[in-house]
């Protein structure tokens, strides 16, 4: 590797690449580094002007111009949509007289799921990969670079680049092997297996559900789910991450990778969840209802989940962000992953003092709730 000639540059969009040359890079295990998924983000106005998320992968490549490595990577002008808040760093940082924004941010965005940050043709290509990306934020004279829900695999190679490591706690529902959804419910408790069916029974009351993929999804269905969309992230946040555009471009891009799930009474849909799906694991995105039905989310989001999991073969099902609820439910705290280069050594000795601290305090809330699962004792 040593007589390689390496640049490193930026590039206006995932989409200015081919998409054969980045999907090779990155596999077809995880759909939110696909570039479907991400250029869909682009041509849909999700990302790019105006959002604060301005796309700005940079590429390594040979003196032939070939691909050896890409990070999806974006110009960050706030900390919104990422899952993993350093408000309060921003906050600090801007305190001494500096300006954190904007940042450099190496994610899928809007998707707490995680994924490969380094897209390489080598593991040898991470050094230079993350070392262009130090050099581009100490150039333009920006605070810091976050990669974000990296997968294990990959945080040796940013530990061994000297990024900081901040973990956090997700809930994994994991298939043992189960045939069917009654096989899983024969490894929780008494009382648990009863719950959970007593809230499937009433979920289920009164309704039909449907799981649409590929070409299934059609229109009315997208417009149905945007409807859910837009009033699940009015309540959290204010203001949806996504255009309307997106799930159509979902829909055509992705194809059989989307699960979308509608509840339907009387002939009209009152809710939907929409899930992912990558080689290994069925990842939960979006939920929304215009009927406020007991134990519904629960179901579509959680136990249909699981029932698509193990139809499938797969080995997880990741539920998105928080969610202390769904430990009742069989789904087991993890921990995530975040990487974090912070420019300024001064800061940068700060933030590594705040995260060593941190870590020990969701290693103990983890070591908690794993002591309150709902699984029998062996």
């Amino acid at each position: 590797m040593a007589d390689i000639e390496l640049t490193a540059r930026i590039l206006p969009a995932v989409g200015a690449i081919p998409e054969a040359a980045w999907d090779a890079l990155a596999g077809g295990d995880n759909p939110f580094v696909s570039h479907a998924f991400l250029s869909a983000l682009e041509d849909s106005g999700s990302v790019g002007p105006g959002t604060g998320w301005q796309p700005a992968p940079l590429v390594l490549e040979d003196g032939n111009g070939t691909l050896l490595g890409a990070m999806p990577s974006y110009l960050k002008g706030h900390s919104q949509g990422e899952y993993v808040f350093d408000h309060a760093w921003a906050d600090a940082w801007e305190r001494a007289g500096g300006r954190y924004f904007p940042k450099l941010q190496i994610a899928a965005p809007f998707t707490p799921a995680t994924g490969p940050r380094l897209l390489l043709a080598d593991p040898a290509f991470a050094a230079p990969l993350l070392a262009a990306a130090e050099r581009l934020v100490e150039n333009n004279g920006w605070s810091s670079a976050h990669a974000t829900f990296v997968e294990p695999a990959q945080v040796p190679l940013f530990e061994e680049a000297g990024w900081l490591r901040r973990e956090d706690i997700q809930f994994h529902w994991t298939n043992e092997g189960f045939g069917s959804f009654d096989d899983f419910l024969a490894t929780l408790t008494s009382r648990k297996r009863k719950d959970l069916k007593r809230e499937r029974r009433l979920a289920n009351e009164g309704i039909t559900i449907e799981a649409l993929s590929g070409d299934a999804i059609r229109t009315e269905h997208w417009d149905a789910f945007w409807a859910f969309y837009q009033d699940t992230g009015a309540r959290k946040w204010g203001t949806p991450y996504l255009t309307r555009a997106a799930f159509d471009l979902f829909g055509e891009r992705l194809g059989d990778a989307v699960l979308l799930l509608l509840a339907f009474e009387n002939g009209e849909p009152i809710a939907g969840a929409l899930n992912f799906i990558g080689g290994s694991a069925l990842y939960g995105r979006y939920w929304g209802c215009v009927v406020d039905k007991p134990f519904l989310h629960f179901e579509l989001c959680y136990y249909r989940a699981i029932d698509a999991a193990i139809a499938r073969g797969l080995e997880r099902v990741e539920a998105g962000a928080q969610g202390g609820h769904k430990l009742a439910r069989g789904y087991a705290p993890v921990a995530t992953t975040s990487m974090h280069w912070i420019a300024n050594p001064g800061f940068r000795e700060a933030v590594a003092d705040f995260l060593d601290r941190e870590r020990r305090g969701v290693a103990v809330d983890r070591s908690f709730l794993e002591g309150r699962l709902p699984f029998r004792k062996a």
